[in-house]
């Protein structure tokens, strides 16, 4: 079962889907999920701002960023192995020479992806948190949604994405309701992770009727 199609255009759909997002993230029953995600949303972004005028993160906050990605998608520990390795001075001048190549995404992402264990999946990670109204999260959900491809982590896939998160989040901003790309990016993960979860409980009462027609047609 799919979730919420990007071509969707009602304002109400798209509200309801972002409202959503933590309950979607608690559906997932994941270990530290909940405490990882305020991190990713609330706490590093405020983080980041207040190294302005020349923001960076640091390793540890790149480790909690990646077990916060992983989490949220699928898990593949090598890769936080690779970033929780990092030599901290070389992350923090690689997210800061990124955060001020925005908004020339494609330079940004360049900057990240010299780190070891970074691609553009996660290099999106880091710059949606220092700038959500330029750069959304690259999730496999959002992916699905806006280009039909979740298997395409390169950065020419990225830049298409982006491109069409912002002409999603400007189509659905007016002057009551600020979307940002990368608020469209949680409501098409939520809506993503919604449909999952009913089309699951759907299944137990699928196979119970079946095993009853089996039963019938033997008697």
């Amino acid at each position: 079962m799919a979730g919420m199609e990007l071509k969707c255009s009602e304002i109400s759909s798209w509200k309801a889907a972002l409202s959503s997002y933590k309950s979607s993230i608690e559906s997932l029953n994941k270990p530290n999920l909940i405490s990882l995600d305020n991190f990713y949303t609330n706490e590093l972004p405020v983080l980041v701002k207040q190294r302005n005028p020349t923001p960076y993160i640091t390793t540890d906050e790149l480790s909690k960023l990646m077990q916060w990605k992983l989490s949220r998608g699928k898990w593949r520990p090598r890769l936080l192995d690779f970033v929780s390795s990092l030599n901290d001075d070389v992350v923090k001048s690689a997210s800061r020479k990124a955060f001020e190549s925005l908004p020339d995404v494609s330079k940004a992402v360049k900057e990240l992806t010299v780190l070891k264990g970074v691609g553009p999946a996660t290099a999106s990670a880091i710059l949606a948190a220092h700038a959500p109204h330029i750069t959304p999260f690259m999730s496999d959900e959002a992916m699905e949604a806006a280009i039909g491809n979740t298997k395409d982590y390169t950065l020419k896939s990225y830049l298409v994405f982006v491109e069409k998160l912002q002409a999603k989040a400007m189509e659905l901003s007016s002057e009551e309701d600020l979307f940002t790309p990368s608020d469209v990016e949680r409501a098409l993960w939520s809506s993503s992770v919604a449909a999952k979860s009913r089309a699951l409980s759907s299944k137990p009462a699928e196979v119970d009727l079946d095993k009853n027609s089996k039963r019938k047609r033997k008697r």
